[in-house]
This record gives structure tokens, C-alpha cells and sequence, in this order.
């Protein structure tokens, strides 16, 4: 058997005496992709946490190398060995590509610039060494993170939702390096809630459930079935969409020769109870046209028309009274207000942000509604949005929205780091709300979610629109059209 590299045993963890671990064992060894798998606040945050020196535990032992993790700091972690990928990027927006990555390292960051330049070339990714992080897009914060680490050249790499935000061409990239780490003997955990990414690369799998291991086995021996069962029992895989509606309503949210900052001359038409789906690959300008319809990004030339009349949002609180909300694909920066509590965040949009207009008694029975709806994880409505998991997180900026009772509801990438139950969850909640005659646009990168959700499918690439697909389209088709549109666009 091979070498343990990182070793957790027996390990707990609880806050304000609620528990979120209860007895953990995990370990990583040499040349192994070990899979770790749970639902929204099962503990696989927190245990990687603890693992990676961020956290401490409450009892138990944690081991990098056969030696313990002592002092039990980020720091001391890095220097036995062990790198940790967030789910949310850590950036510095005034620095560099070069000098974010090369944070913490003991040379100045041009001492390592032929290094960088290598793994940019390896991970296939378009980024310049010399690029303000502040441009960047979150794909490419996360490749910024994932390359801090193996500049650190860490035995042991943590990937915490890695591939949320990715294409299938970066995840196939990604992929192959994870291998190729594996083959050179290091030992990587991988965190998803896409079973067909884990099955793809991992060498062994864990289930947490209610901070419990429930499963941990080779994930060969594995059924989906199992684990999805041990995951989060009553839930075997996602529902399917039954069959193409006929759209009927009016149009609600019209784009005449639209262009802003990193797209021109987009025209599409959205109507009443309508999921118009919007992808390409990362860098297409789906989220800078979502930012500009709401006032975020200024405007370079086009018409917008709501409800029928002219409509230029000077901001977001404007565009949330006239009935178009937005849920932005970063919800760390734009979405949530992480130091406020739960039940402020989903009446956010509905008082403006002014805490002079909040009825605590009412938003904290509005809260409790939504949690029931989309099953938040949470000790309370009192409890801070930051200290929830990141798919806890989206689905409290998804009830914020749908809190607005919006005419037209802009979804930025929805289900980016939610499991599969809440992913079925929210899935539900945008039928019903196209259902009730809310006009959609459905913004992912997930080709398979696109095609799952939408009456129409509109392609975006280089900032143009590259065409318009039926829904029940094929999935292939879908990526055939993004990716040959987006090669042509950078050609």
C-alpha cells in the first residue's frame, strides 16, 4: 500500500455547540485521487479546513507525513507539504497574475515568472503573467489558485470545487494535470458535487453526511446509485425536464444591437414565462451583458425595452423596481452580505438595503419560508450569511431573488458549487417561476443544465452572438456551436 500523506483521525469539530464533524477518518496517500463527496454543510469544507491548518479541531488527531500538523497553521501546513484550492478565490485585485500567484513565496515573484509562464502553458489557459488581477474572470481566479499550488510544488492538493466555474475544455485540462501530479506521486483530494468528474479522475471516494463518514470505499466498487444514496438519502439523480412548453407570453425584455464592455450588438428577445438559456465558453461576455442590463457595467450602444417601455438602469436598485433582478455569478463580491444575518440577506433586494425599512418579524418569517423551499442548511435566522457553506450561500442569494418577485429573473450561473438535491431544488423553483409567467435568462457554462432548463438557447462567443439553438437541442450541439464559435472568434 502506498505512502499516507495526510492522515485525520477520529477528528470533530463543533460551532457555538452545534457539531459539524463527529469522528472523522481520512486520509490521502501518495499517487491517489481521493474523491470527497457530501451535500450543502455536510463538513467537507470544514474538514479540508482543518486538514489544511485554517481550522482548528475540537478533538482528534491531524497528521501531514507520519508527523503532526503542529503548530496548526496555513503556514506550518504549506511547509509539510499540503496546498489548499479554495471554492472562492483569494485575490488581490491590484497585483499582477504573477505576483498573485507567487504570494508567500520566498523570492520576488520575477524570479519565478519562467515557472508560471510553463504552467499557463500546461493548464492551456489564456492569461498573461503580467494581467491586473482585478480583469480577471472567475474561471480565471480559480486557475490563479490552482497554480499557486503546484507552484508550491505541494505534496499533498486540496481542489475545493475546482471546476465550477470552468468549460469542459479547462476541466479536461485540469483533469489531465491532476494525473499527471498523481503519476509523479502526489496525493490530491478532490471536492465536487459532479459524480461524473469524480468518477473520471478519483482513485477512492468519501461520503460525508451530518459531519459522519457514511461511505469510503474504491470508487471502481462504486455504484452511482450508492453513493448518491449515502449522499443524501431519497435522492438518486436529477429529474428531467418533461418535454419542450409552448411559449405563448409577451415579450417582456427586448436587446436591440445591445454592445457594453466585452460584447457588441447583441439583439434577443426574452418572453413572459420563457427560459431563454445563455452559454459559451468563459470569456463569451455572458456576464457583462447581465451586469449591464442591471446598471453594473455602463452601456456603449443599443436599446433595452422592459415591459414594453425604454429601460436604462442606472444600478441594480433600480433595475430590482422595475422587475429585473439579477443573481451574480460571484457571490462573495456582489451577491450576499456575508456579515449580515440570514434573514437581512433575503430582504435585501425588497427594503433597497436600508435597514430603516426592515421588519425583523416579518423578513425573519419570509426567511424561514424560503429555507423550508430550498432547504438552507442553517442554525437560524440570526446566524451570518458568510459562515454557510458555498452551496448553503447560493441558495439564500437564490431566495433573496426570488424575494423581489421579479418580472424577469437573470441567473448567473445558479447551481455554480450546489449539490445535487439542491441542485434538483432550485431546477424546480426556475420551472415554477416560468411556470407562474416570469421571464428567465438562464446564464451557466453547464451545457448539460442549459439544455436540461431552456425553451431556447442563445450562443455566445467573443462578445458576439454566435446563434440560437431550439431547446431539447443536443447537448453536443450546443458545445459544437460555443467552442467552433469561439475558436473562430480568437482566430
Amino acid at each position: 500500500m502506498s505512502t499516507v500523506l495526510a492522515e485525520l483521525s477520529d477528528v470533530s469539530k463543533s460551532y457555538a455547540g452545534i457539531p459539524v464533524l463527529k469522528g472523522v477518518d481520512f486520509t490521502v496517500r501518495a499517487g491517489e485521487i481521493h474523491a470527497l463527496l457530501g451535500g450543502n454543510g455536510a463538513g467537507k469544507s470544514t474538514l479540508m479546513k482543518i486538514l489544511s491548518g485554517l481550522v482548528q479541531a475540537s478533538g482528534g488527531a491531524v497528521r501531514l507525513g507520519g508527523e503532526p500538523l503542529s503548530p496548526a497553521t496555513p503556514a506550518q501546513a504549506q511547509a509539510m507539504g499540503l496546498y489548499l484550492v479554495p471554492q472562492e478565490a483569494h485575490i488581490f485585485p491590484n497585483q499582477s497574475v504573477l505576483q498573485n500567484i507567487c504570494i508567500g513565496m520566498p523570492k520576488a515573484a520575477g524570479a519565478y515568472r519562467q515557472r508560471v509562464e510553463e504552467l499557463i502553458a500546461q493548464l492551456g489557459v489564456s492569461l498573461s503573467p503580467d494581467t491586473k488581477a482585478a480583469t480577471l474572470e472567475i474561471a480565471d481566479r480559480q486557475i490563479v489558485e490552482i497554480m499557486r499550488g503546484l507552484l508550491r510544488e505541494a505534496k499533498v492538493l486540496i481542489l475545493d470545487e475546482p471546476t465550477s466555474a470552468l468549460t469542459p475544455h479547462e476541466v479536461s485540462t485540469l483533469f489531465g494535470h491532476m494525473r499527471a501530479l498523481r503519476a509523479a506521486g502526489h496525493g490530491l483530494v478532490f471536492i465536487s458535487h459532479k459524480l461524473h468528474e469524480l468518477r473520471a479522475v478519483s482513485d477512492r471516494i468519501t461520503v460525508l453526511r451530518d459531519g459522519y463518514v457514511v461511505l469510503g470505499e474504491d470508487m471502481a466498487a462504486s455504484a452511482d446509485h450508492a453513493i448518491l444514496a449515502a449522499m443524501s438519502p431519497g435522492v438518486t439523480a436529477l429529474d428531467a425536464r418533461a418535454g419542450n412548453r409552448e411559449i405563448t407570453g409577451a415579450p417582456v425584455l427586448e436587446l436591440e444591437g445591445l454592445g457594453g464592455e466585452g460584447f457588441v450588438d447583441i439583439s434577443l428577445s426574452l418572453r413572459a414565462g420563457e427560459i431563454l438559456g445563455l452559454t459559451g465558453v468563459v470569456g463569451a461576455g455572458r456576464t457583462e451583458l447581465a451586469e449591464t442590463l442591471v446598471g453594473l457595467r455602463p452601456r456603449s450602444g443599443g436599446r433595452v425595452t422592459l415591459a414594453g417601455r425604454a429601460f436604462t438602469a442606472s444600478g441594480p436598485r433600480e433595475a430590482v423596481r422595475a422587475g429585473l433582478v439579477h443573481l451574480s455569478e460571484d457571490r462573495q463580491q456582489y451577491g450576499l452580505f456575508l456579515e449580515a444575518p440570514l434573514f437581512w440577506n433575503t430582504s435585501s433586494f425588497v427594503f433597497g438595503g436600508l435597514p430603516f425599512l426592515l421588519r425583523p418579524g416579518r423578513e425573519k418569517t419570509r426567511f424561514d419560508e424560503y429555507r423550508e423551499m430550498l432547504g438552507i442548511k442553517c442554525a437560524g435566522p440570526e446566524q451570518p450569511a458568510g459562515s454557510l457553506s458555498g452551496g448553503n450561500q447560493q441558495k439564500v442569494l437564490m431566495a433573496k431573488c426570488l424575494a423581489a418577485e421579479p418580472k424577469v429573473l437573470i441567473l448567473d450561473e445558479p447551481t455554480r458549487g450546489v449539490d445535487v438535491g439542491a441542485r434538483n431544488d432550485i431546477y424546480r423553483i426556475i420551472e415554477s417561476l416560468a411556470e407562474r409567467g416570469t421571464a428567465v435568462l438562464l446564464i451557466s457554462s453547464d451545457f448539460d443544465e442549459v439544455v436540461r432548463l431552456s425553451d431556447r438557447i442563445a450562443v455566445m462567443a467573443g462578445g458576439h452572438l454566435a446563434g440560437e439553438l431550439a431547446g431539447g437541442a443536443a447537448t453536443d450541439d450546443v458545445a459544437e456551436l460555443a467552442f467552433e464559435a469561439g475558436e473562430a472568434a480568437h482566430a
